[in-house]
């Protein structure tokens, strides 16, 4: 029981954490794309400004990226906004993977615990010689009682693995129809011509994980 209870206090710390870090409001301002156009427009945009960008939020961090470079041409400026996103995708999946393997752990724990419960209960009434239903039963039941607590910690754990997930991507797409409006906007093609190579955060999500698999 010890490893599945450490197990669920690792899991409801991460579920906590990654709640309260993985909101919209705080990784991808909706108002920050119009501050920074209001910046270049008014020709307020420098070192300082671009500091407090990529400081203000992970959104920032990668059009803080562009900008840095955007007098480079527009390829550079991808290649560098793609850059960022790796990183900031790094640390928006923080934990998750951590979360992943408790959820997949945690029935094989209780099952585990199961299992040793058993053969020390067949084990006790082999040595006595004698066999009492109702002892065998109570002993039985006791033993389930991991399996029980492995699978009360799995199901959540197991929800909430699948629900960040899914919130990941939704803010990298959104991080990825910013940047794109960025590109555009700052190289001076406001129309966004879908045939053109685009800012591939999700392709550079999905070489991160790849990257993250061999290691």
């Amino acid at each position: 029981m010890l490893p599945i209870i450490l197990s669920s206090i690792a899991a409801l710390g991460i579920i906590a954490e990654r709640l309260w870090t993985l909101r919209a409001s705080k990784v991808a301002p909706p108002h920050l794309l119009g501050q920074v156009w209001l910046w270049i427009k008014e020709k307020q945009l420098n070192g300082q400004k671009l500091k407090e960008l990529r400081a203000s939020s992970p959104l920032g961090e990668v059009l803080a990226a562009g900008l840095a470079n955007s007098k480079h041409g527009r390829e550079i400026m991808k290649e560098c906004i793609e850059e960022a996103a790796a990183r900031v995708i790094h640390e928006l999946e923080r934990y998750l993977n951590t979360l992943g393997t408790i959820a997949a752990m945690a029935p094989l724990m209780g099952l585990l615990g199961t299992v040793i419960g058993m053969i020390q209960i067949f084990s006790a009434f082999m040595g006595a010689g004698t066999t009492n239903a109702a002892s065998l039963a109570g002993g039985i039941s006791t033993a389930l009682i991991t399996t029980a607590a492995g699978l009360l910690v799995a199901i959540p754990a197991l929800f909430f693995h699948r629900f960040l997930v899914r919130r990941v991507d939704e803010l990298v797409v959104g991080m990825e129809q910013e940047a794109i409006k960025l590109v555009e906007v700052v190289q001076g093609d406001r129309d966004v011509d879908m045939g053109e190579p685009r800012v591939e955060i999700r392709e550079t999500r999905k070489d991160t994980r790849k990257e993250g698999k061999k290691a």
